[in-house]
């Protein structure tokens, strides 16, 4: 994954309570076997037309010539909640969200979008609207910088501070998906498995080894 330590972007405000996950990406628009196109699905039902289209619906903020290249995503409380699906969150990467913050996530998808990349940044709604009321001003200029070393977030005159799990942080600042996190303990792997292979030698044994099924 792409480490995020710090990223400056344009935002979005979408302040809407309950976003689940079959409104970030619908469950008609998941028909890959990759993670590949996903993004086109992303809000589907709010960004085109009618089901299925791709034709703009030019009401819906994405679709805004200033909100074009959006990189951060600023929701309502309990975003994500719904199905487990984890494609929400590869739709958004793909999209290029690289941060989505809001009041309040559904605990699967929190833990999806650390997992993929995607930093899930809980604010409080009073600071939530303050951030949105600068950015609509001039979304374009009025950038979002989002410092995950400072557990910072800037914009113009607002700044505040925000909390994140060590061990998110972690995967986050390094780039690290659960197999990459995982294979930081190789030298302890490998030699777990070495001293298995010596300790219990007969469950390696060739088949050829076994005789009317008496191990050696």
């Amino acid at each position: 994954m792409k480490p995020f330590i710090c990223h400056t972007g344009i935002a979005a405000p979408l302040l809407r309570r309950n976003i689940d996950t079959d409104a970030i990406i619908p469950s008609r628009e998941m028909k890959r076997v990759s993670k590949r196109g996903l993004g086109e699905g992303l809000f589907a039902g709010w960004r085109y037309t009618l089901p299925g289209s791709r034709e703009p619906n030019p009401a819906f903020v994405l679709n805004r010539p200033e909100y074009q290249h959006t990189s951060i995503l600023l929701a309502g409380d309990n975003f994500g909640c719904g199905s487990s699906r984890e494609h929400a969150v590869w739709a958004l990467a793909e999209y290029g969200i690289r941060a989505v913050i809001a009041s309040g996530f559904g605990a699967i998808f929190h833990t999806n979008c650390i997992r993929n990349g995607v930093l899930p940044v809980c604010l409080g709604e009073d600071a939530i609207s303050a951030l949105a009321e600068r950015v609509q001003q001039d979304p374009q200029n009025n950038t979002v910088t989002i410092d995950l070393q400072q557990c910072q977030i800037r914009c113009g005159d607002f700044a505040c501070t925000f909390a994140l799990d060590e061990g998110a942080r972690d995967m986050l600042l390094n780039g690290l998906d659960p197999i990459a996190l995982t294979l930081k303990q190789r030298k302890l792997i490998d030699s777990f498995e070495q001293a298995r292979r010596t300790e219990h030698a007969w469950a390696f044994a060739p088949l050829e080894d076994c005789v009317e099924g008496v191990l050696p």
